[in-house]
C-alpha cells in the first residue's frame, strides 16, 4: 500500500484529529491489506507465502473487531458497516 492510500484511509476512518492508532483505523487498514493480497493471490495461485502471510492478516483483524464488539458495540456495528463486512 502506498503512503497516499494509506494516509486517506487514516483520514477517513480517524476518531479524533490526531488519531493515527485507534481499532477503527486499525481494522480499515488491515482491510485495505487483505483486499490488495486477495487480488494478487487470485492472479498468481501458487504463492503460499503469501496466502500465509493474508490468513494472519485476517486472524489480527477478527481479532481487533472481536475487541471492539466487546468494548463498543455501536463503533463496531458502524465500522464494519462503512467497510461492508458481514455481509
Amino acid at each position: 500500500m502506498d503512503r497516499e492510500k494509506k494516509v486517506e484511509v487514516v483520514e477517513k476512518f480517524r476518531v479524533h484529529p490526531t488519531d493515527t492508532g485507534s481499532t477503527d483505523v486499525q481494522v480499515a487498514l488491515l482491510t485495505e491489506r487483505i483486499n490488495q493480497l486477495s487480488e494478487h493471490l487470485r492472479a498468481n495461485r501458487h504463492d503460499f507465502d503469501s496466502r500465509r502471510g493474508l490468513l494472519s492478516l485476517v486472524g489480527q483483524r477478527r481479532r481487533l473487531l472481536a475487541y471492539l464488539a466487546r468494548e463498543d458495540v455501536d463503533r463496531y456495528r458502524t465500522l464494519i458497516a462503512r467497510l461492508g463486512l458481514r455481509k
